[in-house]
């Protein structure tokens, strides 16, 4: 039986295998605007959140010509070596999938328009997304603007929606969107702490993924 009529993708992590790369980004913009020093795990908490807001998480309420030197930083940084970054293997063979089966899908990610709209060029999937929502029009997550106005936009129940993404940020904005909520653990976070966040469904490989979804869809 059909269980979801629309299948939301987070990008970075969930389809993109970009963690090392924006962590890395971040650390670089971090030292160059004159900011503490960040650890690659500190940088991976805050993948999935706008850039603004990990700005926040990261180092509370710092100077406003700060915050703007280290996006300044860090977007060269990631524009600099965005057509290096891969998708994970399989995924696209996934999403190809489901849009044959019918199943409507979108993106809800922490990137700007910009980037994603390039990313999606780069890889050739945006013929699959009905919608795509980013930072620059909605809430960052865990507000869950993105998924209502996504299911709003494409007429689906939350009931017959789910959120796919590697961050406690994706489950929470799932939850608080009153979708389902799938965690994968091979993109930022691992499966012990998305664990915390109570996913409906966790997956640590695309191969197991896209078995599910393709009899889920």
């Amino acid at each position: 039986m059909k269980q979801f009529d629309l299948v939301v993708w987070d990008w970075d992590g969930t389809i993109a295998d970009s963690t090392g790369m924006i962590t890395q980004a971040l650390i670089k913009a971090a030292d160059e605007a004159g900011l503490p020093v960040l650890s690659e795990a500190r940088a991976r908490s805050i993948i999935g959140l706008g850039l603004r807001e990990s700005i926040e998480v990261l180092y509370g309420n710092i100077p406003a010509e700060q915050a703007q030197a280290l996006i300044t930083h860090y977007n060269r940084n990631y524009y600099a070596a965005e057509e290096t970054i891969l998708l994970f293997a399989g995924i696209s063979e996934t999403i190809a999938s489901i849009a044959r089966k019918g199943c409507k899908q979108a993106v809800a990610t922490g990137k700007g328009r910009r980037g994603l709209n390039a990313a999606l060029q780069l890889s050739g999937l945006a013929k699959y997304f009905s919608a795509t929502k980013t930072v620059d029009e909605c809430f960052s997550k865990p507000h869950p603007q993105m998924l209502d106005e996504l299911m709003d936009e494409l007429v689906v129940m939350p009931e017959r929606t789910l959120m796919i993404g590697d961050s406690q940020y994706d489950m929470q904005m799932g939850k608080n969107a009153g979708v389902i909520t799938a965690a994968v653990s091979y993109g930022s976070q691992t499966a012990t702490h998305l664990q915390q966040y109570s996913p409906d469904n966790m997956f640590h490989d695309v191969a197991t993924l896209s078995a599910w979804l393709l009899a889920a869809t």
